[in-house]
Formats: C-alpha cells, sequence, structure tokens
C-alpha cells in the first residue's frame, strides 16, 4: 500500500521543528469510530510502522469491524552516505514519516464486539514507536 504523497511542492523537506510536537489542539477523540488509539507522546511515525498497525487491525477485526487510519506520511527523511565529505548538497530521500502530537487520534475502528475491539487496538498499539492510549467513545 502506497503511503506515500503523489505530488509534493518541494523535493525536499526542511526538519520538522520541535515546536510541531506540542500538545494538539483538535481531533483528541475519535469521530468515526467507537473506538481509537491515542498518542500520548509527540513522535515520528514510519510507513513500515502504520502498515504493521493496519495489517494488525485487519488481522484481529478480520471481516467484523471499519478500520480509519487518521495519519498520512507526508514529511521526507534525508540522509547522505557515511562516507561522503560535507557539502555537495542534501541527501537522497531515506524514508517518508508523520510527525505525530501528543493527543493526536492515530486510528480508529468500529466493530460489533467490544473484545474483539480491545484485543485489536491492544496487538496494534505494539507497533507504533509512541506510547498510545485506547479510547472508547462515551455517548
Amino acid at each position: 500500500m502506497k503511503q506515500y504523497p503523489k505530488n509534493i511542492k518541494f523535493k525536499k523537506n526542511h526538519l520538522i521543528r520541535s515546536n510541531f510536537y506540542l500538545e494538539a489542539q483538535k481531533r483528541v477523540f475519535p469521530l468515526m469510530g467507537l473506538y481509537g488509539l491515542k498518542s500520548r507522546q509527540s513522535g515520528k511515525l514510519t510507513i513500515k510502522q502504520i502498515e504493521a498497525c493496519r495489517k494488525s487491525l485487519r488481522r484481529n477485526l478480520k471481516k467484523k469491524g471499519k478500520i480509519w487510519l487518521q495519519v498520512f506520511t507526508y514529511a521526507s527523511i534525508t540522509k547522505k552516505s557515511v562516507g561522503s565529505r560535507m557539502g555537495s548538497g542534501k541527501g537522497a530521500h531515506s524514508e517518508w514519516v508523520c510527525p505525530i502530537r501528543k493527543g493526536q487520534v492515530i486510528c480508529e475502528i468500529a466493530a460489533n464486539s467490544e473484545y474483539f475491539s480491545l484485543k485489536a487496538l491492544k496487538s496494534a498499539k505494539t507497533k507504533l514507536s509512541v506510547k498510545s492510549l485506547i479510547m472508547k467513545v462515551k455517548y
């Protein structure tokens, strides 16, 4: 599954600023699903982590539920080779990441059974590099 943008305005991004990692102000509760994963710390999620989380949710829910991913990898991280000297421009793309703020909703699910929902989210939680919290919508 392709997890990087089709068109980008600039080829290479600046470093992600530290003030981005402040607490999230909007959307700190699930909107579409009944359960969700909310980040408890700021950090970066890579394509592999998001895909592993999605596969884990799909494997546990089977066809009994629906999944909404609320994050997308839009920032590229560049790296230069180890032996290269200073200068000669910025390095090539090494990976795509999604910066996560504290309190941001990462994914949401809706399933028939509460047991399967919590089990799926617990297994998906281990695939991410940021600490997260399982949330339940209160109506």
